[in-house]
């Protein structure tokens, strides 16, 4: 009964013949032009007429997956992929190393370079490392993670041939003092270092005594940190110093530093054995503009009170006072005296009320980003002061505090130039006043609970939340060759669910992004 339908094969080729057979208009009249028959269809690439340059700058619009699927597609994507790639990451096995020199004859561009090995697999030695610096000569950013098969003779030779290395950061090394004093020897143009777990560091002090091009230094979960006190006591060009879960008694290295003539203007102190002596030390470095005093116990109003009194040029305080009470009003009423150019504050676990908040708000009258959390002082009242006071804030994060719909109400004819108000894990407040607050002052980002934010993971590792929005792929993206780490989603989904537990800290959660977009700061 009636005619089958036609087959998907016979549909596809009787759309592929109207397309091949095009109308065109001569002369007033339309004609038919079988393209099928006239031969005009060929297999021309039209990339062809791209030059070189153009066609590496859109694959540095792509993710990294992408733009290894783009350099198979034909051999002059190969070529140009591999001469414009300046980022690599390396799954740093002992495996790769007969695979490295054809590797980097292909990126013999790279700038910046990651090895990263797990700890159950053996990693590339000394050769290897060697190997690389000798073909990637441009090199001006090292980091190595886990590659503990390299020895302080591997980092020797490595760093007679990257003169040019500007950033090394190494983290479960097994070299040490002979293999960092190469790096700064050798590299005359290093700017910073950043040096995490680095196993080969002993008591006895072999590092090299100063630098004459470092701005930045970072020590992370050392045992014997104290043996870089000669480097960070005597570098002249040191701006940045970050002192993070090391061991041992720090006020010694503090009081050195304090002492010395220092061009210190950042100093983080995190989950160190620093008392208030520290912090007086770390007074008399006048120039410093940034500090953060983050979960050390036995730090106190009287050196808080030295800071401010000393510091005039400070703009941003984060204090975590782990929730001691050893920090409070006493300390802030001096901050809010002496630190007129404040422009950033964040306290967390510090138990502040209305007298040095309402003083903070009258006195610092430049400060644009605050944030209070865990604090069980903190409520409607505070708020309120704040919002009648603080006319220049910019962004706001009330998190965990005793602050009800009232405060929050506030907000809403105070603080004119607000742009972003972040309130999370306050019980009493609920998500009406949110809406109610957005329908007020249309210009005005509020992040509230069961908005649908999710957790990321910040570039330095921390846990911070944000809106969900679509990322897209970022331009310079590194190259991935042969990674073997299959658990990082994972990693960053049970940090992001217990990262209080698991010692994190809530400053990247609150200003991590804020002050980054803030500084206008790009990567390269």
């Amino acid at each position: 009964m009636g005619q089958a339908p036609s087959s998907t094969a016979e549909s596809t080729a009787r759309e592929i013949d109207l397309r091949l057979t095009s109308p065109v208009i001569v002369a007033g009249r339309e004609e038919s032009m079988d393209l099928k028959n006239s031969g005009a269809v060929t297999d021309r690439d039209y990339t062809e007429d791209l030059p070189g340059e153009c066609l590496a700058h859109v694959f540095q619009y792509l993710g990294a997956g992408d733009r290894k699927r783009c350099s198979l597609v034909c051999k002059r994507w190969l070529f140009v992929d591999g001469q414009n790639r300046h980022r690599l990451s390396l799954d740093a096995r002992d495996e790769i190393l007969s695979f490295l020199p054809s590797m980097f004859d292909r990126f013999d561009s790279v700038t910046k370079l990651a090895l990263r090995c797990d700890r159950k697999s053996l990693s590339l030695s000394d050769e290897a490392l060697v190997m690389i610096s000798v073909r990637c000569s441009n090199l001006t950013r090292v980091k190595l993670r886990g590659c503990r098969e390299i020895t302080d003779l591997g980092m020797v030779e490595f760093a007679k041939n990257c003169g040019n290395l500007k950033k090394l950061s190494v983290g479960s090394c097994n070299f040490g003092a002979e293999g960092v004093n190469a790096m700064l020897e050798n590299c005359k143009a290093l700017e910073e270092l950043s040096v995490k777990r680095l196993r080969g560091i002993h008591e006895a002090p072999e590092l090299v005594c100063s630098s004459s091009s470092l701005r930045s230094v970072c020590l992370k979960e050392l045992v014997n940190g104290q043996v870089f006190e000669p480097l960070v006591a005597n570098t002249r060009t040191l701006k940045t110093l970050k002192i993070i879960r090391c061991l041992g008694d720090w006020d010694k290295v503090l009081k050195t530093i304090g002492e010395g003539d220092s061009s210190l203007s950042e100093i983080h102190l995190e989950r160190l054995q620093v008392s208030d002596f520290g912090l007086s030390a770390v007074s008399k470095c006048s120039k410093v503009e940034t500090l953060h005093i983050v979960k050390t116990p036995e730090c106190s109003n009287y050196g808080l009170i030295d800071v401010a009194e000393r510091c005039k040029l400070l703009r941003k305080l984060h204090i975590d006072g782990w929730r001691t009470n050893r920090i409070g009003d006493e300390g802030l009423m001096a901050v809010a005296k002496n630190c007129l150019n404040l422009q950033e504050l964040v306290l967390i676990g510090v138990n502040a009320t209305h007298m040095s908040l309402a003083a903070i708000a009258s006195n610092c009258e430049k400060l644009e980003r605050l944030a209070l959390c865990g604090s069980g002082t903190i409520g409607d009242t505070e708020i309120a002061c704040i919002a009648k006071k603080c006319g220049a804030l910019r962004k706001f994060c009330i998190k965990g505090c005793a602050v009800s719909d009232l405060g929050i109400e506030a907000l809403a004819v105070g603080c004119p130039n607000l742009v972003k108000l972040k309130v999370k894990k306050c019980k009493v407040v609920t998500g009406e006043i949110g809406e109610w607050l957005r329908e007020r002052r249309r210009t005005l980002v509020v992040c509230m609970d069961g908005d649908g934010s999710e957790a990321t993971v910040a570039p330095d590792g921390e846990v911070e939340t944000v809106m969900g929005e679509p990322r897209v792929g970022q331009a310079g993206g590194a190259a991935e060759v042969g990674s073997g780490n299959g658990g990082g989603s994972r990693l960053a989904m049970i940090r992001s669910k217990f990262g209080f537990l698991g010692g994190r800290n809530l400053i990247t959660c609150t200003f991590g992004r804020w002050s980054h977009n803030d500084n206008g700061t790009s990567s390269t």
